[in-house]
Order: structure tokens, then sequence, then C-alpha cells
């Protein structure tokens, strides 16, 4: 049986879990596409808390709880951009993702948003590409002097139900 996945809006107190959640997402999930100072400069950019906890606050980011516990959490940037996704991993292949995924997609598209795009890692781009999301194209971030592959996904949503009168 499925466990109960509940999802809320983040809370600043959320902050330093939600840190620790991304270093440990990014340091295990990460592992077969990426090398180890690679990891290190990506999980790196939560380590600066009160900058990581601002840039939770300036998305729309939602937290998924699976028994009371902090499991994943994602943040939609704008109206069409889901910017992080990211799952503790004791919590992967649990449909935490998925929740969290339907969630923003849910939200862009009462944002009005026709499309979303996401920059997608290569540890999740057949996650995304699962759901629907078409590659546009290959990217290079610069964490100092690290570089990290990644790919930009779109997928088109449902227009939004139109409000009864």
């Amino acid at each position: 049986m499925a466990e109960k996945i509940a999802l809320r809006p983040a809370l600043p107190t959320d902050a330093p879990a939600l840190a620790a959640l991304f270093r440990a997402s990014v340091e295990k999930l990460a592992q077969e596409d990426y090398g180890d100072a690679q990891i290190e400069a990506w999980a790196a950019l939560a380590d600066d808390e009160s900058a990581f906890a601002k840039k939770l606050a300036g998305e729309l980011t939602i937290v998924a709880l699976v028994g009371g516990e902090i499991a994943g959490f994602a943040s939609l940037k704008g109206a069409d951009h889901l910017d992080m996704l990211y799952v503790h991993p004791v919590f992967t292949r649990r449909g935490v993702a998925t929740g969290l995924c339907d969630a923003i997609e849910r939200l862009a598209g009462a944002r009005h948003a026709a499309t979303l795009t996401a920059d997608v890692s290569d540890c999740a781009q057949s996650f995304f590409a699962s759901r629907k999301y078409a590659a546009q194209k290959r990217n290079m971030i610069f964490l100092g002097d690290e570089v990290l592959g990644t790919t930009t996904m779109t997928k088109k949503l449902a227009p939004a139900p139109e409000k009864m009168q």
C-alpha cells in the first residue's frame, strides 16, 4: 500500500531541514552521473543557510511529508519554471517526486502558464521524460571550478479550467 504524502507550503523554520535534505539528495542520488567534486560544488549551494532560506522564500516552495517527516520539496519560480525538486534518499521511489511535480504543474497552470520549464540534472532526466517533458537544450552550470551539465526540459500544460460564473 502506498504511503500517504501530505503537501504544505514551506515555512521559514523549514530552511535548515530543507538545506540538509538538499545536500543529502545531491550527495546520494547524483553519484552515477556526476563526479565527487561536482557533487560537492552542487551540494555546497545549501551551505549558506540564510541564502538558501532566502531562495526558498523567494519562490513558491512546497514540502512533502510522509508520516509527518519532511520527505522532499519543490519550488516554482515565477509562473512557469520548476526551479527545485529534491527528495530525501530515504524516500525515493515512493511517489514523493511525483506528488510534488503534480502539485507544481497544477500551481503553474493556476498561474496561467501554458508551458512549464525545468533545468534538469542528468540523474533526474528520465523522471521528467516519463512525465512528458521534452528536452530542449543542454546547459553548462558553472559552480566555482566545477561544471555541471543539465538539460532544459519543457512540458505543455493543460489549460486551467474556466471558473463557473
